[in-house]
């Protein structure tokens, strides 16, 4: 059934008084569908109506469903249900899920909830919540499968039997020593192909790409995805296993990496609380009016620079008025060439394919290609330069064209380079931060030169 038949579906059958049948419908409707499916479906629903589908749900379905809901609808769910259901809940989550449902509550509902927790649980949830935000900590699970050094093949595989409904993934486990040392990853495949005495030392193996709790969430999904891991096992300060980082969980990160550098590449504020995980439909005008307004207000006091060198050539744009038809032209040819050049680099940058050392060599290539861009875009302009005002303002035109597509260039290069070497994000060169440097720059670029170059033209008219 389509997600869109299946809200319908709901809304139909709380229009009418709830009955046991259809408390059942609904029963054979959750367990039909996929919990994100479902979840989906929920975040659509009235808050009353959401926490009544959940209440009909299996206590395992109602956790794999918690755990697609947006932190809003969770909280929100959270006042609809009683204590103890939130409890169970909670205690049927995936490690890493329950750990950020947790923090993502208020500490009133945190006090309520930990007493009702195994001990297991509450230590497990205070551990996982205590890595900053943003770092690998944060986003880790652990519930690994982890097996000791003196096993064979067939004791790890009946221990991983006993083990797997607890666990995220058993396709690998990690073998360790006794004081939780990371020694070596075992696939659950070697294990089911080797004979059953086959010691567990042998078959693992030792060169383990692993990362530190503390590090970036951004190097756990970039390791994954380099390396083509399932999980990223994940060792703390002691070099001891703290827990591992799933594929799926380096895909929401990487999701979240990717919402995050174009917001800021579209001049779109990234601190601003929650837009980058609602729906466009359900953010509220002012919080859009939050993210966006910040850079807007910059980036008009940085185009007051504009008009001031507009304003310095007065005399120039009196003398040949046939040079205001191509300012927009000019100047937009330089940005979006600088836009151009730095969604390349900050691309570079972000999948490692580029560093700070290549920036001289990158320079240099840089000017070529923009040259060439230049070269070609001045020749098309020029022929509309000799229709509209003349063979002289056609060469300024053209010469401009080669100047403002080069400056472009070089800034959208350069600037995602210069904020990595201050330790910014090489996003925060968004796109309309390059234009507007770039239109600053071909304003005096353009006036210089027809100034330079219709000398004559300007005296004669001044006189």
């Amino acid at each position: 059934m389509h997600k869109e038949t299946l809200y319908l579906t709901f809304l139909e059958l709380f229009q009418n008084q709830f009955s046991p049948e259809d408390e059942k419908s609904i029963l054979a409707l959750v367990e039909k569908h996929h919990a994100a499916d479902l979840a989906s479906v929920m975040d659509q629903l009235e808050p009353d109506q959401a926490a009544h589908v959940l209440r009909c749900m299996q206590t395992v379905k109602q956790a794999e469903v918690f755990g697609y809901l947006s932190a809003s609808v969770q909280q929100t769910l959270v006042d609809q249900l009683d204590i103890h259901q939130i409890t169970r809940i909670i205690s049927a989550m995936d490690a890493d899920d329950r750990a950020d449902f947790y923090n993502n509550l208020d500490s009133e509902h945190q006090q309520a909830i930990l007493p009702g927790l195994a001990q297991a649980e509450r230590e497990d949830i205070r551990k996982l919540s205590s890595y900053a935000e943003g770092t690998v900590g944060a986003i880790m699970t652990s519930d690994y499968a982890a097996l000791p050094l003196n096993l064979t093949a067939a004791q790890c595989i009946e221990r991983l039997r006993h083990e797997a409904p607890d666990k995220e993934t058993i396709y690998h486990a990690f073998v360790i020593d006794g004081e939780r040392r990371l020694l070596g990853v075992v696939s659950l495949k070697d294990l089911i192909l080797s004979k059953p005495g086959t010691p567990v030392a042998a078959l693992m193996n030792t060169d383990v790409i692993s990362i530190n709790a503390r590090d970036p969430q951004s190097e756990a999904a970039r390791k994954i995805a380099k390396y083509d891991l399932l999980a990223l096992p994940v060792i703390n300060g002691d070099d001891k296993l703290a827990g591992i980082v799933t594929h799926d969980d380096a895909m929401d990160v990487a999701e979240a990496e990717a919402t995050e550098d174009i917001h800021r590449m579209g001049g779109v504020s990234h601190k601003s609380p929650g837009l980058s995980n609602v729906n466009m439909l359900e953010a509220s005008t002012w919080l859009i009016v939050q993210k966006r307004i910040p850079w807007l207000l910059v980036l008009v006091f940085m185009n007051i620079f504009s008009g001031a060198g507009i304003a310095y050539f007065e005399d120039t744009i009196e003398a040949v008025v046939a040079l205001v038809f191509f300012l927009p032209l000019l100047i937009d040819s330089g940005g979006n060439a600088g836009s151009q050049s730095s969604t390349l680099m900050i691309r570079a940058l972000a999948t490692g394919r580029a560093h700070m050392k290549d920036w001289f060599r990158l320079l240099g290539k840089e000017v070529g290609v923009a040259l060439v861009l230049g070269v070609g875009m001045a020749v098309a302009v020029s022929a509309i330069g000799i229709f509209r005002a003349g063979p002289e303002v056609a060469a300024v035109v053209a010469m401009t064209m080669v100047c403002t597509v080069l400056f472009g260039s070089l800034v959208g290069m350069s600037l995602p380079f210069i904020l990595s070497r201050l330790k910014m994000d090489p996003a925060t060169a968004s796109a309309p931060l390059i234009t507007s440097i770039a239109d600053i720059g071909g304003v005096l670029i353009y006036f210089s030169i027809a100034t330079w170059f219709l000398r004559d033209m300007i005296v004669a008219a001044g006189g």
